[in-house]
């Protein structure tokens, strides 16, 4: 064994030994020393994008993943932890374009890449499950349950609006438009109607919102239930139109002579002073073909984003239309405005307006000086026209006045009253509505699924037939900017015919979204090889999944997206489970400083932390930086800025390369610096100096394997490795203190590894290392066996957490003859002998007051106790020789003695 902890010899050696022995490969049926069947456990970290190299926040994920899945294979348990690549998407797409290469070489160049940084790091990965998106063998699945849900009519086709770049000519994602221009090009996007496929993920709102705020979820994290919750938006409001006689150019009535709105706040009807439609509403398209004004505008409002994130953060503005509605109760003239936080593509493309009760309409009726009527009264409140106060929304307490018949009435009840009568009139309904859309999965892109769809002139869109699957994505394409390169490969979508009348037919160039790649991989995990079945045995023995790993950020669409997926495969008889992720676990973010300078042209310019020093105030505040390095030709001492902690970039020079770590100081210090220095969930603010004591640590931890060697342990080994236990062995009074601090350590490290909080766990084992160093027992049979067996404890507990370091020592120590490899060995129990204390010390108190402490045998009476407590010095001299008049004892804590 080497004297130095050197792990430049000790990782490669540990994973080497794994690697020849498969250790990592799991099978379903796996069975115990006593031939019984496992219990399985199935722990998953999110796929990686291939984007070139791994970053901290991968290190953290994974390293969790992994500490769980290493413990709970200590404990007997079956467990899987598989891994693959998310490797379709833009990002391919944008570095084939910058590096002139296809997206296929690119990214199985970064996964082979990625994966040597993943076996550097030890994980316990299985291997034999790797999957990636981009490969025929995955994506073929993808089109195969694309045609199911075609035939089970959850899947259709429509018209959608899309945002279009004439220069790329290329339809962009709505976070690729900034202030209406293309990202790339900077050319101002047009809206385009589009043909495309959905998936009718609403014929799911309901189960998804119930399982989500029920209890078939109490493994989820509040936070991200109630984000799910709102994101699928259910509202419980009243639909009802407005007549007009607005004809169209065919003569008839638009929209039957109703324009249709939903609202959850039918109390406020009678509060309408206008409307507004989305650009594309009928009326609006009606009014500004005779306005020219009105179709600039309606022009304008159609460029950038068209979600309602996006819509949100613009600056409200609108044009009236010039036509008017009828309000269904009171008979008045509506005047009906174009609003650009309007969308079509939610409910029937209009909204009531009632600025007196909704701060959006209170804003924009300020700016274009509509009228404010006030229809609620909450209280003596006093109502302000011209500034909003947030109890004008508040439908809890408000009470309906200038209403009419409705005066009065409180919010539920006059909801009822207007919907019954809105119905009388056949205006309108109480109705359900969500916020959730259908899910369009149609791209506009080359690197992604192809769409199993054939054109045909004659039929349409016909699908490919099963048997042809999968439709070949060819792999040697090169964007170059002008557009989806399938629209001009003829091999791809030319030479096909039609699967009806065998004519001549075009192939979609249309891909799916890579959503879909992404919401059933943890399925194909189970099989990941099976060319017959999506999915077959492996899912019934392995789903649900125990454990899920991966950020916040994916709490909505991903998470969301796999929850439909499951279902969908459940109702086809694919897979039995209803929901696919039994426990949750969002790791925080990786954080580090930020420091940045203004260059001469008005931008940024960012600097590396290690070539900056804080500049402090005289209260120790941090109020800027400088360079201690030139850079760029900036002299040491200039002046730098300081942003605070942010997420880890490239772009702002704030990362950690985790290869650099890993040569530098090894996998073990990275894993254990990850883990050490925050709750799995909470963020972890990068400290260079941390990481340097996370090797000292590991350091001592060798240090004290190279003293054991120096020992003659071998019986003390045996006897401490024992399954029978140590109750023959005779422990002295520091042996026994060492092994209560030890099993005391260890039974509070357990319930850290039941709660995943793992950084208490590592604190856990430098409580041990602190215990073992400071033991100075005689080298006696029992000192001995006490150290040996401590050791154990603590390899085995660490192990998890840094596998290689503790892996050597296992094996070099002789830990392996008795209880086998440390991959395979049994997790330590709690010895409830060593939690024993022979004596105890209390308190000793005269009159109420702390005079000392008294220690006494922990077998010992009360009246033993109340004995050693008048003989002991302190009462005596206190007491000068008198008897105490009452003597209290609280067992296990204190004596009071009063005199």
């Amino acid at each position: 064994m080497q004297d130095k902890y050197n792990h430049l010899e000790v990782e490669p050696a540990a994973q080497a030994h794994w690697q020849s022995s498969d250790a990592y490969r799991v099978s379903e049926n796996a069975l115990d020393v006593n031939g019984q069947p496992k219990k399985k456990f199935y722990a998953c970290s999110m796929l990686p994008y291939p984007s070139g190299k791994l970053h901290m926040g991968h290190v953290r994920n994974y390293t969790i993943n992994d500490m769980l899945t290493r413990q709970l294979r200590m404990q007997g348990y079956n467990v899987l932890m598989p891994m693959g690549w998310d490797a379709f998407g833009l990002p391919a797409e944008n570095a084939a374009l910058k590096n002139g290469v296809p997206p296929a070489k690119w990214t199985f160049e970064n996964i082979a890449y990625m994966k040597q940084q993943m076996q550097a790091m030890g994980l316990a990965i299985d291997w034999s499950r790797e999957v990636a998106t981009c490969t025929p063998e995955y994506y073929k699945w993808n089109q195969w349950l694309f045609l199911k849900m075609l035939e089970k009519g959850i899947a259709y086709r429509k018209t959608q609006i899309v945002n279009w770049d004439p220069v790329d000519m290329t339809v962009l994602a709505n976070e690729q438009v900034i202030d209406g221009k293309g990202w790339r090009t900077g050319a101002t996007v047009e809206k385009r109607e589009i043909p495309g496929y959905y998936l009718a993920i609403t014929d799911y709102a309901d189960e998804l919102l119930a399982n989500v705020t029920g209890d078939k979820m109490p493994g989820w994290p509040e936070r991200v239930k109630l984000m799910q919750e709102n994101w699928i938006g259910k509202s419980e409001g009243v639909r009802f139109a407005f007549l007009h006689d607005i004809q169209g150019a065919d003569g008839k009535l638009i929209g039957g002579g109703r324009m249709y709105v939903f609202t959850t706040r039918a109390d406020t009807i009678m509060g309408v002073t206008f409307c507004a439609v989305a650009a594309e509403h009928p009326l609006a398209v009606h009014a500004a073909a005779s306005n020219p004004a009105l179709a600039a505008f309606i022009e304008e409002c159609k460029k950038g984003g068209t979600t309602e994130a996006e819509l949100a953060l613009k600056e409200k503005v609108g044009m009236p239309t010039g036509l008017f509605v009828t309000h269904p109760l009171t008979g008045k003239q509506v005047e009906v405005w174009v609003g650009n936080y309007v969308l079509m593509s939610y409910g029937d493309g209009a909204v009531m307006g009632v600025p007196a009760h909704d701060e959006r309409d209170f804003a924009f009726a300020l700016k274009y000086a509509l009228p404010i009527q006030q229809v609620v009264s909450v209280g003596q409140q006093v109502f302000d026209n011209q500034v909003w106060h947030d109890w004008y929304a508040d439908k809890g307490a408000g009470i309906a006045i200038h209403s009419g018949k409705y005066d009065g009435l409180a919010f539920k009840d006059c909801v009822a009253a207007v919907a019954a009568d809105l119905a009388a009139l056949s205006l309108g309904e109480k109705k359900v509505t969500w916020r959730l859309r259908d899910w369009g999965v149609s791209r506009q892109r080359y690197w992604g699924t192809p769409i199993p769809i054939i054109h045909c002139e004659d039929h349409g869109a016909v699908p490919v037939p099963e048997k042809d699957l999968p439709v070949v994505l060819p792999d040697d394409l090169v964007p170059d900017g002008s557009g989806n390169p399938l629209n001009k490969c003829e091999a791809f979508h030319a030479g096909v015919t039609c699967p009806i009348c065998g004519k001549a037919a075009r192939r979609e160039t249309d891909t799916m979204d890579t959503f879909v790649d992404s919401s059933w991989y943890f399925m194909r995990y189970c099989d990941p090889t099976n060319a017959d079945k999506m999915v077959a045995d492996g899912a019934d023995y392995w789903m649900p999944m125990d454990q899920y790993i991966g950020g916040i950020e994916h709490a909505i669409l991903h998470l969301l997206y796999a929850r439909f997926w499951t279902k969908v495969m459940r109702d086809l008889g694919l897979v039995k489970v209803d929901e696919p992720f039994t426990k949750l676990l969002t790791q925080g973010m990786v954080l580090n400083h930020i420091y940045s300078r203004r260059n001469d042209k008005g931008g940024k310019d960012y600097f590396w932390p290690s070539d900056v020093e804080h500049v402090f105030d005289d209260a120790g505040k941090v109020i800027g930086a400088r360079l201690i390095n030139v850079v760029d030709d900036l002299p040491v001492g200039t002046p730098i800025d300081y942003e605070g902690v942010g997420t880890m970039s490239k772009s702002k020079n704030n990362g950690v390369d985790p290869q650099d770590l890993i040569e530098k100081y090894g996998a073990d210090t990275a894993r254990l610096y990850t883990m050490f220095t925050a709750p799995p969930e909470a963020t972890l603010e990068w400290n260079d100096a941390a990481v340097e004591g996370s090797y000292r640590f590991l350091r001592r931890v060798w240090n004290f394997g190279v003293k054991l060697t120096t020992m003659d342990l071998e019986a003390a080994r045996s006897i401490s490795t024992r399954a029978t236990g140590l109750n023959d062995v005779e422990f002295g009074k520091e042996a026994k203190a060492l092994r209560l601090e030890i099993h005391t350590v260890l039974k509070q490290v357990d319930y850290d590894y039941q709660r995943m909080q793992y950084n208490t766990v590592v604190s856990g084992a430098m409580k041990m290392i602190n215990a073992l160093e400071d033991f100075r027992a005689v080298e006696t049979a029992g000192a001995q066996v006490a150290l040996i067996e401590g050791f154990g404890i603590l390899l085995r507990c660490l192990y998890p957490a840094t596998p290689h370091i503790t892996h050597a020592l296992w094996s070099q120590l002789g830990y392996a003859g008795a209880l086998g490899d440390l991959l395979d060995a049994p997790w330590p129990k709690v010895d409830p002998n060593a939690l024993t204390k022979d004596e105890i010390e209390l308190m000793l108190q005269v009159n109420g007051k702390l005079r000392g402490s008294l220690v006494v045998s922990s077998s010992a009476d009360k009246a033993t106790i109340e004995q050693a407590a008048i003989a002991h010095e302190m009462f005596q001299k206190l007491a000068n020789g008198a008897a105490p008049k009452k003597v209290i004892v609280v067992p296990g804590r204190l004596v009071n003695l009063v005199v």
